[in-house]
């Protein structure tokens, strides 16, 4: 499925304000509001060019957690987004470059620390006292690529993916994977059907776990070759066992073609699935039913842009809690947006 659906669209970037509209109805109702619009709460003022903001991730509080990455020797930050105050506060300094984000049942955060400059571990902060601590860093006694995004089953499981796409440290594993960190520390690899796997959610019944493919080509994979091309922009749904294992073949749900496809994901409490599109054709939340058909679109930025020249590239999604289940906040190049939706996020971890 190309990403070529019209809709109507108003973009004031530096305002900001940002009106979406569902592509077709849902059997129970609209997802977007017919007055719904973007609302700018965080933008980098840090003297540094280059990088993302990533990785929204929602606190037992209701607060929002987000890194905050610098390309180079910048080691990133990971800020906190307060939603009753609206203010925003540096949690950590030194993240590690951290990537996406998560919390657990124990109210711990985890953190994908990627490569150049970087952790190339998954890590949990005490976030009461900031302190942070290891859960794993190597696979078969051999270092990860560059960790990247994670999420959370049932059982406390983490999922994460292990892609590449900056940095120059030496590649010690073979395939660029998905892996998942049992609750005694463990870790196996559960696929690498996938070219560079990135943003990764699970249904709402644990039974199939969402992956997008995002090969960009740009990598420092192996230094002895020339970059390679760009390779698969796809959304797979891959079915998983009661052990959280996969247990069949994956299915394509979403192919972008020659654009740009999916950073970051997440779920709603219906199933949907919430994908941040990359595509300068047109960048934006797309909204997919679990059989992969959209359902509604939300733009974060103009059409058919410039790469030098682009802007709203969203990268990661999440939900708000409580009174902000509804609520989606969206990484945007380097700030944080949120908008109210008719639709309830997800989160197994607080049930």
């Amino acid at each position: 499925m190309r990403l070529s659906i019209q809709i109507c669209w108003i973009v004031v970037l530096s305002g900001t304000s940002i009106v979406a509209e569902d592509v077709v109805p849902t059997p129970t109702g609209r997802i977007v509001p017919a007055n719904a619009e973007w609302e700018l709460l965080f933008t980098r003022s840090r003297p540094i060019t280059g990088g993302l903001t990533e990785g929204p991730a929602v606190a037992p509080d209701g607060s929002i957690y987000f890194s905050d990455i610098g390309f180079g020797e910048d080691k990133g930050m990971i800020h906190r987004f307060d939603p009753e105050t609206g203010k925003t506060s540096i949690f950590q300094e030194d993240s590690n470059k951290s990537n996406g984000l998560v919390f657990d049942r124990q109210g711990r955060m985890i953190a994908c620390e990627g490569s150049g400059h970087g952790g190339l571990r998954v890590s949990r902060y005490n976030v009461s006292t900031g302190e942070r601590e290891t859960i794993i860093d190597r696979y078969q006694g051999k270092h990860f690529n560059a960790p990247n995004d994670c999420c959370l089953d049932s059982a406390g499981r983490i999922y994460f993916s292990d892609p590449r796409y900056v940095g120059d440290e030496p590649r010690e594993l073979e395939h660029r994977a998905v892996y998942r960190v049992d609750l005694d520390g463990s870790v196996e690899e559960l696929t690498h059907d996938v070219s560079k796997p990135n943003g990764l959610a699970l249904s709402p019944n644990d039974r199939t776990l969402y992956l997008a493919d995002h090969d960009n080509g740009t990598d420092k994979i192996d230094p002895e070759k020339e970059p390679p091309e760009a390779g698969p922009m796809k959304i797979y749904a891959f079915p998983l066992g009661p052990d959280g294992r996969v247990v069949g073949p994956r299915r394509t749900l979403v192919d972008f073609g020659s654009n740009a496809g999916c950073d970051g994901m997440t779920v709603d409490a219906r199933g949907r699935i919430y994908l941040t599109v990359r595509s300068l054709a047109q960048p934006g939340v797309m909204v997919i039913n679990s059989r992969g058909k959209q359902v509604a679109f939300l733009p974060t930025g103009p059409p058919n842009q410039q790469r030098d020249e682009a802007v709203g590239l969203p990268s990661n999604v999440e939900f708000g809690l409580g009174e902000e289940l509804n609520v989606l906040y969206v990484t945007i190049d380097t700030s944080l947006y949120r908008i109210r939706l008719n639709a309830r996020g997800y989160h197994r971890q607080y049930k």
